[in-house]
């Protein structure tokens, strides 16, 4: 009876041990040599080189890859499902932008997997798998072009095609930790690739090198070899980075000490980006979802986003409805559920808001300026993460990618360096039709940004100065919370915990001014306007807000001389234009 007992205990041990061995090996992915970044893989080899004394092919010696939304004659075009390579013919007819880098000297050599139907940004497929992020195997490697993201970052390719119609290619560039090119709407041909929603759809590549990524830019756009254009303006859109998970300071500080040290310091001004595109753009008022302009500081970045996300569906729906119905059983959930027919009655008045925002952003960046914002709301999230099908998260992440999406300016996504072990980005905007001026600049820029990236590694502080700096994160982040809430004593108390903990950050001191007005502690909200801007000179929000303390006071000279200075280092701030024309009235 004994041994039968111990034997039965044995057998339940075993079990045990294998049921932890089991769960062990779900957890950790298999090793895959191509970081499952394939669907296929093919070779197209470029014509023979032309004779003497005529130069080579401009691609030559480099391989590339392309996401499966490309048709290559010969090749079913999968479009990331299954069940749509089965219910589909072969190509008949080669892509014109690959037949264009074959051409050019560069040898194609698969195809790549992409979200299903291109359709989202996260970069999971649950037909072909989800691509390994060389960068972080724990993390999504971001959509919808995560196979050519992975297959740059893995070095298998020199550069790899995408699509991008709501951050396809950004979003992978920056959670891999590549450089992703999207250029202008509409100045590449999109012939010969599956669209998903034309209004937005660009083709865009990324590459590890920045003469890479620009020697594939002048071949595609035809660009030629002429004098470059030096930037003029550097705009740091300082509330698309209050919304970042990372710290501010963290993503813009590489992007200004280089910019001083390339072209100097009068380059670089601050822009509060939802501001200006709220007294642009009409049109966004009808997507405010109930809020006034103003009420949210980014009400107008989530109007944008929102006229995207209606556009996107809108368009891939008359793409591709009548498929998804004959095979709705096979195609994921979360697409099917997205394709209502809602908001269609106000199209008219979304593709209004594309032409206004494209003429705002020209207006405000011209020939010669940048826009410089977050890639991404943060580290690019967990395998299987609830922020995935997070609404807000997505929403959020989503407003960053609708200015380019919607103005159909180019963009490039610039890989600087880790946070927690992880790639983060910052994002360069120049003017539609800028694409050569953009690329030139991101080459001549690159090498100090990575110098610069490195000397902040090599100066990280102690563990215990990075623990209380992300303490103060994010005691500021509940401390924004109880602001949005109306909760002013409380938000003081966390901004005031986010000093104690580090009080280097101007943003600390600034949020707790913005609450001490609220209170109408006036002398408290200058007191820390002062400091704020003894730490961070060019902190508009400081200068508003002490102008403002300074008017209730009654010292109206000092207040017009703070407005004034928040006018000089944000021209179009219309809150400072409209105190000192009211103070100059009252008196003059």
């Amino acid at each position: 009876m004994a041994s039968s007992t111990a034997a039965n205990l044995w057998v339940l041990l075993g079990l045990g041990i294998a049921g932890v061995l089991l769960a062990a090996k779900r957890l950790k992915r298999p090793a895959r040599p191509d970081h499952g970044a394939f669907v296929s893989r093919l070779e197209l080899l470029p014509p023979p080189q032309p004779p003497p004394p005529q130069a080579r092919h401009p691609l030559t010696d480099l391989c590339f890859a392309i996401a499966d939304a490309f048709h290559v004659s010969g090749y079913i075009t999968s479009f990331g499902s299954l069940e749509w390579a089965k219910t589909h013919d072969a190509a008949t007819q080669t892509s014109l932008v690959v037949s264009t880098l074959v051409d050019g000297g560069a040898i194609c050599v698969g195809k790549t997997v992409i979200d299903e139907m291109a359709y989202s940004i996260h970069g999971e497929n649950k037909h072909f798998g989800t691509p390994t992020n060389p960068a972080a195997s724990d993390r999504v490697p971001g959509g919808c072009s995560s196979g050519s993201a992975v297959a740059v970052a893995g070095g298998m390719v020199d550069f790899a095609l995408g699509i991008d119609s709501i951050g396809g290619v950004r979003v992978p560039g920056g959670y891999c930790g590549v450089l992703a090119f999207r250029p202008s709407h509409a100045v590449i041909s999109n012939s010969g690739v599956i669209p998903v929603a034309p209004s937005l759809d660009t083709i865009g590549w990324f590459a590890k090198d920045p003469i890479v990524l620009r020697r594939v830019g002048h071949l595609l756009l035809k660009l030629s070899y002429t004098d470059i254009r030096l930037p003029r303006h550097f705009y740091i859109a300082d509330d698309c980075f209050e919304i970042s998970k990372i710290p501010a300071r963290r993503l813009t500080q590489v992007v200004t000490k280089s910019v001083e040290k390339l072209y100097g310091r009068q380059v670089l001004s601050h822009v509060n980006l939802g501001n200006y595109l709220a007294s642009k753009i009409p049109s966004l008022r009808n997507y405010s979802n109930g809020q006034k302009n103003g009420d949210s500081k980014f009400s107008s970045l989530q109007a944008l986003s929102s006229a995207m996300q209606l556009l996107h569906k809108h368009e891939f729906r008359d793409q591709h409805n009548e498929w998804i119905n004959s095979a709705k059983s096979a195609v994921d959930a979360s697409i099917v559920g997205n394709l209502s027919d809602d908001g269609d009655s106000t199209i008219n008045i979304v593709q209004d808001a594309r032409k206004e925002v494209r003429l705002a952003l020209n207006t405000l960046l011209k020939d010669d300026g940048i826009l410089v914002i977050p890639t991404a709301l943060g580290c690019p999230p967990k395998l299987n993460a609830r922020e995935l099908s997070s609404t807000s998260y997505n929403a959020e992440t989503l407003c960053l990618q609708s200015l380019s999406s919607m103005s159909g300016c180019c963009q490039v996504t610039v890989p600087i360096g880790t946070h927690d072990k992880c790639p983060i980005s910052v994002s360069f905007i120049a003017r539609h039709g800028g694409d050569r001026f953009l690329l030139d600049t991101t080459q001549a820029i690159y090498a100090t940004i990575q110098e610069q990236v490195e000397i902040l590694a090599k100066s990280n502080p102690s563990s215990k100065e990075a623990m209380n700096e992300e303490a103060a994160e994010a005691a500021k982040e509940k401390g924004n919370s109880a602001f949005k809430e109306k909760q002013w004593q409380k938000a003081i108390n966390l901004y005031t915990e986010a000093i104690k903990l580090n009080g280097k950050v101007a943003t600390y001191y600034s949020n707790r001014a913005a609450a001490f007005l609220e209170l109408a502690n006036y002398r408290q909200a200058e007191t820390d306007c002062t400091s704020a801007i003894d730490i961070d000179p060019k902190i508009v929000k400081a200068y508003l807000r002490r102008g403002t303390a300074r008017e209730m006071l009654g010292y109206y000279k000092d207040a017009v001389d703070d407005f004034s200075h928040a006018l000089v280092l944000e021209p179009m701030n219309k809150t400072a234009g409209v105190a000192i024309n009211r103070l100059k009235k009252l008196f003059p």
